[in-house]
């Protein structure tokens, strides 16, 4: 308490002097036109630059919320684009539009938007696990994808997570067809790069050329029409010769996985409540 008194006591001067400038130049500011435009039009600039680095930063952290929306943007892109390409075939060729009927209205499916906590890509059978479970209303069998393609199919749920077998799993069976020819096959892997897969049992009298589009046909219960699968790299016979295996370049890029969404079709749903009370109508009749 000694030391802080004789530094004020010996500094006093000093002090007078700090108070004395604060004084004359709120004065000046306040009863001066020209120093208190002055004045102000600084302070304005200092507190914009504030407020200007306080925006970034927030953004910065927001660019999570920003990919989840980017995301689901590119699905619903995506899928309108196969709409709108659908529906000009039909009305360039003047047929009717009974086909039109049956596209998928994507604004009837619901995204779940979802992140990756965990994925593998080296095993043969690789499996991601995402943030989101039974609370938020994902279910097993759902679809997921992501803003440049499919991902996978829940496989497992829990309250707030569930584990998703993806495209790169020997299990993974996807029906899929070229994109504006109708031909289908079904899209599988069997190990080795991350970014190649094979579409199997496609026709022999399927006409394609290399680098179309490989879309997910919706003929399955999972997936909606339309979702990008790849593009065609190389096309093989098959083992028996009766069809032909296409290597495809896959347009997710796994290794690189962070934001997905979870497909709630409610249409899709009623198929598969549809398809297992036939199973189960069977499994009861050869019972009896």
């Amino acid at each position: 308490m000694r030391n802080l008194t004789e530094f004020l006591a010996r500094y006093n001067h000093w002090f007078v002097l700090v108070v004395l400038e604060v004084i004359c130049t709120v004065l000046i500011v306040r009863f001066n036109n020209y120093q208190g435009s002055v004045w102000f039009t600084s302070a304005n600039l200092f507190v914009g630059k504030v407020y200007e680095t306080d925006a970034e930063i927030q953004s910065y952290f927001h660019l999570s919320e920003l990919n989840e929306g980017l995301t689901q943007r590119n699905l619903y892109l995506e899928h309108r684009v196969r709409q709108l390409s659908e529906q000009l075939e039909i009305l360039n060729a003047d047929t009717t539009r009974q086909k039109g009927g049956q596209l998928q209205k994507l604004q009837d499916i619901k995204l779940i938007p979802a992140k990756v906590i965990d994925n593998s890509v080296a095993k043969l059978d690789n499996f991601i696990t995402i943030d989101k479970g039974s609370a938020d209303g994902v279910r097993k069998d759902m679809g997921v994808a992501c803003g440049t393609g499919i991902v996978g199919i829940v496989y497992l749920v829990s309250s707030h997570y569930a584990v998703v077998i993806p495209v790169l799993n020997s299990q993974s069976n996807i029906s899929c067809a070229i994109e504006g020819r109708g031909y289908f096959g079904y899209l599988h892997w069997k190990g080795g790069r991350s970014d190649i897969a094979y579409v199997d049992d496609v026709p022999r009298h399927a006409t394609f050329r290399k680098g179309d589009k490989v879309v997910t046909s919706g003929y399955s219960s999972v997936f909606p029409p339309g979702i990008l699968a790849g593009t065609i790299l190389n096309v093989f016979n098959s083992e028996d010769g009766l069809s032909y295996r296409l290597q495809i370049k896959l347009s997710t890029d796994f290794a690189r996985l962070r934001d997905v969404c979870v497909i709630d079709d409610a249409e899709m749903l009623q198929r598969l409540q549809l398809i297992q009370a036939a199973q189960d109508s069977i499994k009861q009749s050869d019972n009896e």
